[in-house]
């Protein structure tokens, strides 16, 4: 039987730096050869393959639909071949990690947090990235994704803790008003953007705590994170409707205190999204449980009061 000859693991490597970066020169200074022989291997791997992967046009090269089909898998596999080799390397690599989180959790939430895992773990190459739903999971090689909501079926997905909304502001705001009741005082507003419908507004919360606020539940500032808004309310601009996860911190130090009693469970809950292919490795199972312990410390705090006295619906 006469088997078909496999493509060296070089003349693939070729390949796929040149179809990632767009030339052949870039993808002979990344891996150290000359833009001939980048251009020798990847005509060897065409004739061993019988498909055309590039059209050469000038001076430039353009991906056939063939080339265009191969590059997310190879760049995949390199990536993870890669993460094998830091992972069992010992002391000549440390291990990465990708993790992916909500735009607010990612700037200060998370940022503020990590330095006791690495001081726990030891080091590690942690790409943390602020994103949106939906992430790229195979194309990025997301290991950890932490999310508002169950968005990833395809992939598994455990429920970690849900939170609450929570009217805070700046202790000397309240010492000024010396009221629960919020009349009078200026409101931040959160905009999530369409995505984010599902989060309470001032006007969810003012509902349930059987008010009536008129135009004064839309005046106010307005941000479009949760970490701005919660910046403004420290500065003592205003009140937030804050998630505890994020406000946890700044009440137990004093920088916010409660404004009122009256707060709100959102209607879905935190989850962790971690594809199998990320689920045996060590770093990935120890950042988890880290992860999960700091989300619960934070939604659970004293400093929160009591548990959520009314839920969105």
């Amino acid at each position: 039987m006469i088997m078909a000859t496999l493509p060296s693991l070089r003349g693939l490597q070729a390949f796929e730096a040149a179809a990632r970066t767009g030339s052949f020169a870039a993808a002979a200074e990344e891996l150290s050869i000359s833009a001939a022989a980048v251009s020798q291997l990847i005509r060897t791997v065409e004739e061993q393959m019988g498909r055309k992967l590039f059209h050469r046009i000038n001076r430039r090269v353009v991906l056939t639909e063939a080339g265009v089909e191969m590059l997310p898998r190879l760049s995949m596999a390199f990536r993870e071949i890669s993460s094998v080799a830091r992972d069992v390397g010992g002391d000549a690599f440390r291990p990465r990690l990708v993790v992916s989180v909500p735009p607010s959790m990612a700037m200060g939430w998370l940022s503020e947090r990590i330095v006791s895992f690495i001081a726990s773990r030891g080091a590690a190459d942690i790409s943390l990235r602020g994103d949106d739903d939906p992430v790229p999971f195979d194309p990025e090689l997301i290991d950890i994704r932490l999310s508002y909501g169950p968005h990833y079926r395809e992939h598994p997905t455990e429920e970690i803790v849900r939170d609450a909304v929570y009217p805070v502001c700046a202790p000397t705001l309240a010492s000024a008003t010396g009221s629960e009741s919020l009349a009078g005082l200026p409101l931040i507003h959160t905009d999530w953007g369409p995505t984010g419908a599902s989060f309470p507004s001032w006007r969810n919360w003012f509902a349930a705590a059987g008010s009536e606020p008129g135009r004064a539940a839309q005046r106010g500032l307005s941000a479009n994170s949760s970490r701005a808004a919660l910046d403004l309310a420290i500065s003592g601009l205003g009140v937030a409707l804050a998630q505890g996860i994020y406000c946890a911190r700044a009440l137990e130090d004093g920088r916010l205190v409660r404004a009122a009693a009256q707060s709100l469970e959102l209607r879905q809950p935190y989850c962790l999204t971690i594809p199998e292919r990320s689920a045996r490795r060590d770093i990935v199972g120890a950042f988890r449980q880290w992860l999960v312990g700091e989300c619960v410390r934070a939604v659970k705090s004293p400093a929160l009061g009591t548990q959520p006295s009314e839920k969105l619906v």
